[in-house]
């Protein structure tokens, strides 16, 4: 499979990146929809989605990522049991080291479009919601949380942020691994268009987004303006 092929374009990019920036902290994303026709996170046989095998080409994938560079290793797939057996996978091959950033909770949303868009991975039918999780339930996300800690994960992800921020401080509350938010495309399209327009000022409003990620219980956050914050925050003087 592409996805854990040694001279894939993500194993290549993990070791230039090393290269050039040997103390940079490389996180890489352990799915395998980017490399599927079907646009689904598994593996796909008569229009199901097969929980088992899917994790076994996870941990492949997981092991090779950490074998060109990857410092953590992120599933978000939502599979049953794949933090355990990613886990395992690494330190039978003495990456006890690599650690994982778990999506806990992923919600099934319409939030993830213009990333679709791009990637052209648009679920080729039906859709995810029986592996990601219902946005009308909050208390799930407890029950994963649990799960992923006891497999050994190291960080607990919520996505999307914004409409979760209510999931991210009951996860904060109620675990003691750092919590990460997830500030996807459609969050991150909506603040670009209505700036394009002249409806919201940009700089303003998206520091302010990412500080309600903070105040909800966030200790990572991710987003498309990683870059563009972290200038604007030390123009700032905040750091």
């Amino acid at each position: 499979s592409e996805a854990y092929n040694e001279d894939g374009i993500v194993h290549r990019a993990i070791r230039m990146i090393k290269k050039a920036h040997p103390e940079s902290i490389v996180c890489t994303d352990v799915a395998l929809d980017p490399y599927s026709d079907q646009g689904h996170d598994g593996v796909v046989e008569d229009g199901k989605i097969l929980n088992d095998l899917t994790i076994t080409q996870l941990c492949k994938q997981a092991v090779s990522q950490a074998r060109a560079g990857a410092d953590i290793v992120a599933p978000s797939d939502m599979m049953d049991g794949r933090v355990g057996a990613i886990r395992d996978a690494l330190d039978s091959e003495g990456f006890t080291d690599v650690s994982i950033l778990a999506y806990t909770a992923k919600y099934a949303s319409a939030y993830y479009g213009p990333f679709r868009d791009a990637l052209d991975s648009h679920p080729g039918f039906g859709d995810k919601k029986t592996y990601q999780q219902d946005p009308a339930n909050g208390r799930e996300a407890l029950i994963e949380a649990a799960l992923d800690a006891s497999e050994g994960a190291d960080m607990l992800m919520v996505k999307p942020g914004m409409p979760y921020l209510d999931v991210i401080r009951r996860l904060k509350d109620n675990s003691e691994l750092p919590i990460a938010a997830y500030h996807v495309s459609g969050e991150y399209s909506m603040i670009k268009a209505a700036c394009e327009r002249g409806w919201l000022d940009e700089k303003t409003v998206v520091l302010e987004t990412l500080t309600c990620f903070k105040r909800a219980g966030a200790d990572i956050i991710l987003t498309y303006y990683a870059k563009q914050a972290a200038q604007w925050i030390k123009e700032e003087g905040l750091y």
